[in-house]
């Protein structure tokens, strides 16, 4: 079954050409669920793991670390998983992708010290980095008709939104429930130097933990998936020339490899500069301050010791952040998933490349960065709030700022869709793993997701009253630079010589 053909026109869906679209569906999706897994839990992980206090030098530090180490690492092995994408082919490449991140995400939920959770984290990156482009590809040539497969690229992509509204739910659930799920304990031999697990009902660990899912259906599906028909003919005819790096930089290819690099680099550095960092930035809000307090002063009523232990205060104030924080972060992601929806509808309706990737960038570069500088000073006027449990979203409350924070996913989000869309129709057969790959992991993965660093480390010297304050100003200040390069570089980014993808 591995050699079955894809459908030669869209009206024309046969079983496996649904099960290749569920596959990568899943795929994109829990890409997106890993990545933005972290904001949520690095709070409480580095609370029970090192003992650090939100805002302190060492909290800090390790949240640069946790941020940016494990993508540098998924950029240099993703880098290394474009090659063999187009040397051992795409189905290969992109099975044993989403089997290593989600067995990392499993063990990263059972860590017992800080070096632990760092190093499941970098093979969580290392699998979503190559998945990624594998997946690409692989939809890519088994859709060659242009509409067809700008609507498949485009549609499946848009479940990474859902894999980024996801963990929200389940982050939520988990938080709620976390208290009646089994105890976690590792035996003796899984310490590896640190500690048995103290936080045995953890929710931050089932969050880690639930990565494992899309392995699940892929042991089942894997057998009906075909190969790329355009990479085995070539392969098998022997026409598949070996792909070098240096290629990327011939003089055809130059520009677009660098361009795509630095492009792609921006949209990630809005993300990763600014949206990763709602989470940090919520419990600055006016609205979460005085939920903390009014619970801290009923826990003080009860128990008169809870007034003057901060540890107590941060135990009791910790769920209240985190339930918000989730709720924001289901905003921001609902956001980005009318964005890729959006960008899946244009993208065969506008034929020039550049001015699709501008309706979103423009809009962008005005919202972005102003919503953070104002995130907590703005009237954040209440305007309702859907009760939303039925459907397992929890509320989801309409305020100033949540509107602002949808609005800052759709422009921002929808971008990442766009590169998808776009790399293999400039990279020919051989190479097109290997290109994609470089732009999405040495300038989305490793540029891109450094300036979540950039930002934790400009917030300890930006004015402001508390952390969240001053993380604000910095991801809006990080934003700013990154979503106005990223319209200057438009204007370089070549357009594809054709809608059909180069051989």
């Amino acid at each position: 079954m591995s050699s079955a053909s894809p459908p030669r026109s869209e009206s024309r869906w046969t079983l496996v050409a649904m099960l290749i679209c569920l596959i990568a569906a899943i795929g994109f999706a829990f890409d997106i669920y890993e990545l933005l897994l972290l904001p949520l839990i690095v709070r409480p992980a580095l609370s029970e793991l090192l003992g650090a206090e939100p805002g302190s030098p060492l909290f800090q530090m390790w949240v640069g670390r946790l941020f940016y180490i494990p993508a540098f690492a998924g950029g240099i092995f993703g880098l290394l998983g474009g090659y063999l994408t187009d040397r051992l082919g795409r189905r290969r490449v992109l099975t044993w992708s989403i089997l290593i991140y989600a067995v990392s995400a499993f063990f990263a939920g059972l860590s017992t010290s800080i070096w632990m959770l760092l190093f499941f984290r970098c093979t969580t990156f290392i699998g979503v980095c190559v998945e990624f482009v594998a997946a690409v590809a692989w939809l890519a040539e088994l859709f060659p008709e242009p509409q067809t497969k700008e609507r498949v690229l485009g549609y499946t992509q848009a479940f990474s939104s859902v894999g980024g509204l996801l963990v929200a739910v389940v982050n939520g659930l988990l938080i709620q429930y976390a208290a009646k799920l089994p105890q976690l304990h590792v035996p003796d031999w899984m310490l590896l130097g640190g500690q048995q697990i103290t936080g045995i009902h953890a929710p931050w660990r089932y969050t880690l933990m639930s990565g494992l899912i899309p392995a699940l259906p892929l042991l089942v599906i894997r057998p009906f998936l075909p190969e790329s028909p355009v990479w085995q003919q070539k392969r098998s005819a022997g026409l598949l020339k070996r792909p070098r790096i240096g290629e990327l930089f011939s003089p055809e290819l130059r520009r677009t490899t660098i361009v795509t690099t630095l492009m792609f680099a921006c949209s990630y550095g809005a993300a990763f500069g600014a949206i990763q960092h709602i989470p940090q930035i919520v419990p600055g809000l006016a609205s979460v301050k005085a939920k903390v307090a009014g619970a801290v002063s009923e826990a003080a009523r009860k128990t008169p010791e809870v007034a003057k232990d901060p540890k107590q205060q941060r135990k009791i104030a910790a769920p209240i952040e985190q339930k918000v924080a989730s709720e924001y972060t289901k905003m921001q992601e609902i956001g980005g998933l009318v964005g890729r929806f959006l960008l899946a509808m244009l993208a065969v309706m506008i034929v020039g490349r550049r001015i699709l990737l501008r309706c979103f960038q423009i809009p962008g570069l005005l919202v972005v960065p102003l919503v953070f500088w104002l995130f907590l000073t703005m009237d954040n006027q209440h305007f309702v709030s859907f009760d939303l449990s039925a459907v397992y979203l929890g509320e989801l409350p309409i305020t100033s700022v949540t509107v602002g924070v949808f609005l800052a996913g759709l422009f921002t989000v929808a971008q990442f869709s766009f590169w998808g869309n776009y790399l293999p129709r400039v990279y020919p057969v051989y190479l097109r793993g290997t290109g994609e790959s470089f732009a999405a992991n040495i300038g989305g993965r490793m540029l891109g997701t450094s300036f979540a660093w950039v930002t934790a480390t400009l917030a300890t010297s930006m004015t402001g009253n508390s952390p969240p304050e001053k993380l604000t100003h910095a991801a809006a200040v990080v934003a700013l630079f990154v979503c106005s390069a990223g319209v200057v570089l438009s204007f370089f980014l070549p357009e594809p010589a054709a809608e059909e993808l180069p051989d």
